[in-house]
């Protein structure tokens, strides 16, 4: 049987907490920023903490 491989895009965008739980970046804050308001922008940043069964499959394509 072949061995599983990482889903490349969600290891790119994905962190794991010490305690497990999955952090992801928010989309649209890498350009096109001088469009966009200070507030909205502010707003986007940070990172989004994902649990339950969201969490589940993420980690499931992150297993190698």
């Amino acid at each position: 049987m072949p061995k599983l491989k990482t889903h490349s895009g969600t290891k790119d965008r994905v962190k794991i907490s010490k305690n497990g739980k999955v952090r992801i970046g928010h989309p649209n804050t890498n350009h096109f920023l001088q469009k966009k308001s200070s507030s909205r922008k502010r707003s986007l940043s940070g990172l989004k903490t994902y649990s339950g069964t969201t969490a589940k499959i993420i980690k499931k394509k992150l297993v190698k």
